[in-house]
């Protein structure tokens, strides 16, 4: 349950002021601080799993054992308006639940989606932009 995410992380994401952001795969591991950073910039809270509306933009905590990140995937941009911003946050590697790039690109790529850049997004937390494939900036 990190709480140190680099404060310039959630600037870095992309998400603007007055956007809808759904979260997937909360659990109490998340950085809390990073979620917080992202509302920050949104101005309201992260919209949970059961929202029922179009987003601007998506993020994904996952872990190695979680279930299918394909299908996940692909539901995810179901919700998106066009041009909408999908971010994966994954455990670093060494930490528990990491899930190797490889795994993540491949998902992706099945998916019909591109990962355009990683960083460290918080202690224990990398992030990853997917993009529809074609797409990359």
């Amino acid at each position: 349950m990190a709480t140190t995410a680099d404060p310039h992380a959630a600037a870095t994401l992309g998400f603007a002021s007055g956007n809808v952001v759904q979260e997937f795969g909360w659990a109490d591991d998340v950085d809390q601080a990073l979620r917080a950073a992202i509302e920050d910039v949104i101005g309201s809270e992260l919209v949970d799993e059961d929202y029922d509306d179009v987003t601007d933009g998506v993020v994904v905590w996952w872990r190695e054992g979680d279930d299918d990140l394909t299908d996940l995937l692909v539901d995810v941009q179901a919700v998106l308006e066009d041009g909408g911003l999908i971010w994966l946050f994954s455990p670093k590697p060494g930490r528990p639940g990491n899930v190797p790039h490889n795994e993540i690109q491949e998902a992706a790529t099945t998916a019909g989606l591109h990962a355009t850049s990683t960083f460290p997004a918080a202690a224990e937390w990398t992030a990853t932009k997917l993009v529809a494939a074609g797409r990359g900036r």
